[in-house]
């Protein structure tokens, strides 16, 4: 007999942590790592989460700027499919 380690809600459950653990960014300096590859552009993420016009998909947990990697991804491809001038 095969034992299940629990419901099939309760295993999606901890697959969606696991993924939203892998898919969190945590920090101006994650983002800056992710999207421009070095801590030094933490400016630029500030810039995008603050005043930029169309500004990056982001959340604050207390006072420290987040995202999600998945997001940040498809709104890069979102600003690459628009033509300028939108």
């Amino acid at each position: 007999m095969i034992r299940h380690p629990g419901s099939v809600g309760n295993m999606q459950q901890i697959a969606t942590e696991v993924t939203l653990g892998d898919d969190l960014l945590r920090g101006a300096d994650e983002i800056a790592k992710f999207m421009f590859g070095d801590v030094k552009h933490r400016r630029k993420v500030y810039y995008l989460t603050g005043e930029a016009p169309r500004g990056m998909p982001h959340f604050k947990m207390g006072s420290v700027i987040c995202a999600r990697k998945s997001t940040l991804l498809n709104w890069i491809a979102q600003q690459e499919r628009s033509t300028p001038g939108e």
